[in-house]
């Protein structure tokens, strides 16, 4: 066996043994630290592969932000962890149902799957370019109008987002920047003439 052979072998057994260890975890935070640890096993995985540049953005990405904003959100909110288990505790024969069919569904998959020797990419950008140059000749080139299309989806999802979620309470004070900018210092200060040993 080769290096890489090995090193196959440690990414795989940690990625499988963190992603157990994340949804048997009974503590949050752990779960969230375990999931980290599947991500960077994975990343690893992807190097291997020759997926560089997969692999940095699933470190940047997925870890950088998502990872920890989610550890950021479980150990900032005030989780009553017992009404938690309570909840998962009935909704266990659904999930059992629904992981059972998941498992059947890649075992029928996996059951099928044919690998096939010798497969050269056709129309590649160019055989000699490293993954993230071939990646942006891909995207920015053949594909530009599909992901200008999808950045454009994203910008409403977000938009809409923002405005489902906006919500105007009353009795809470906002600020208004026009009446901010248009004010009048005449009017908006006024002057008191405070005789001596008197207060206000």
């Amino acid at each position: 066996m080769t290096p890489a052979d090995y090193a196959f072998y440690a990414f795989g057994g940690v990625a499988v043994a963190a992603g157990l260890l994340m949804t048997l975890a009974r503590n949050p935070v752990h779960s969230v630290l375990w999931l980290i640890l599947a991500f960077f096993s994975s990343a690893g995985l992807f190097v291997l592969l020759g997926a560089e540049f997969v692999a940095m953005l699933l470190v940047i990405v997925y870890v950088g932000a998502v990872a920890v904003l989610f550890l950021f959100v479980v150990m900032m909110l005030d989780v009553d962890f017992a009404a938690l288990k309570g909840e998962m505790a009935r909704a266990m024969p659904l999930a059992l149902l629904v992981g059972t069919v998941l498992l059947l569904q890649l075992g029928m998959a996996i059951g099928v799957w044919q690998t096939a020797e010798g497969v050269v990419m056709r129309d590649a950008p160019l055989p000699q370019a490293d993954n993230a140059r071939a990646l942006g000749l891909v995207l920015y080139d053949r594909y530009i109008y599909a992901f200008q299309a999808s950045g454009l989806i994203l910008l409403v999802a977000m938009i809409g987002a923002i405005a489902l979620t906006l919500r105007h309470r009353a009795g809470v004070k906002r600020q208004d920047a026009l009446a901010q900018m248009w004010r009048d210092p005449a009017k908006a200060m006024e002057l008191k003439d405070v005789k001596p040993g008197q207060g206000l």
